[in-house]
């Protein structure tokens, strides 16, 4: 019988995970953490009920631990960037990425498919990175997905969270913008030069960049979560996205700092290489889906979500 209150979280020790997992506690969840570090874990989530030893594989003794669950929400993934000057993509990082992703996601599905009593869904990360690099153009969750790196991964990784579906398993997959968040990824790294102030756009500058605050973020996965209506691709995205410029001139009126002196985006690209287009390029996502089921979003615009952020 399945276990109404108990949720397997992946990636539980990231900046989302941790959010989560105090948010599933306060609900009275019983929250089971796969984690390759469960000693670790414990430290840093120490309200669940159940630490497992996890890694990205197609199968391993962990899958007992899903058999019975109500859900499982896995947002592992090794990181796609380590900051404005990171690790560029080479060969064995681009190799990291996706099978953190796609390999990690198939064992998922097996353990769910191979379950004796199912879990009634699964919530899976994804990216707006599924719909590639576009200009003007406003992507809902009907668009087609792009072709480079980023969205041929996304189009693996949603297919292995599909599979689950043959088993009359609900399976959403949340296509994630960019996760403001000052203590990890890109805005910790963006106000570092308004701190400086020396803050400003990237070039061109008219790149959108389609954002959600962390509450919103934790918000649409348990949206996901209780609401049987959600099931397929979702945009976990703010419905007021901005383009670079507009983003920048805004974080430098939050911070009380000059936000005019521009990034040439050439100079990121001989720095970074391929993962450059991350900053220089974007896409304009609009989250039709969570709209159109009701979700209310707590920060639906960029200034008060980066003034809670940054007071």
């Amino acid at each position: 019988m399945t276990d109404t209150k108990r949720i397997v979280v992946t990636g539980a020790t990231g900046a989302i995970g941790t959010r989560l997992c105090t948010e599933l506690a306060r609900r009275g969840y019983q929250i089971v953490v796969f984690s390759r570090d469960p000693v670790r874990a414990k430290q840093t989530i120490p309200e669940a009920a159940e630490y497992v030893t996890w890694k990205p594989e197609t199968q391993g003794p962990w899958f007992s631990a899903i058999d019975g669950a109500h859900a499982v929400v896995h947002l592992a993934g090794d990181p796609i960037s380590t900051g404005l000057l990171g690790e560029r993509w080479t060969p064995e990082k681009k190799a990291r990425i996706r099978d953190s992703r796609v390999v990690g996601t198939r064992g998922i599905a097996n353990a769910i498919l191979a379950a004796t009593t199912r879990p009634t869904v699964l919530v899976c990360a994804s990216g707006v990175g599924y719909y590639g690099f576009s200009d003007d153009r406003v992507l809902d969750e009907d668009s087609p997905p792009g072709k480079d790196f980023l969205a041929q991964i996304c189009v693996e990784w949603e297919a292995e969270a599909a599979r689950v579906e043959a088993a009359d398993v609900r399976r959403v997959s949340m296509r994630t913008g960019v996760v403001l968040d000052t203590e990890a990824g890109a805005l910790a790294q963006l106000i570092i030069p308004f701190r400086m102030r020396t803050g400003g756009p990237v070039l061109p500058g008219t790149q959108w960049m389609s954002w959600i605050h962390p509450d919103d973020e934790v918000g649409l996965i348990l949206f996901a979560l209780e609401n049987s209506d959600v099931s397929g691709p979702i945009n976990a995205v703010a419905p007021e996205a901005h383009t670079n410029r507009d983003f920048s001139m805004i974080l430098g009126r939050v911070m009380h700092s000059p936000s005019w002196l521009p990034v040439p985006g050439f100079s990121l690209r001989l720095a970074l290489g391929e993962m450059a287009d991350l900053v220089t390029e974007g896409q304009r996502v609009a989250p039709t889906k969570a709209l159109a089921l009701g979700y209310q979003f707590k920060y639906p615009m960029l200034e008060p979500a980066l003034r809670d952020l940054l007071r």
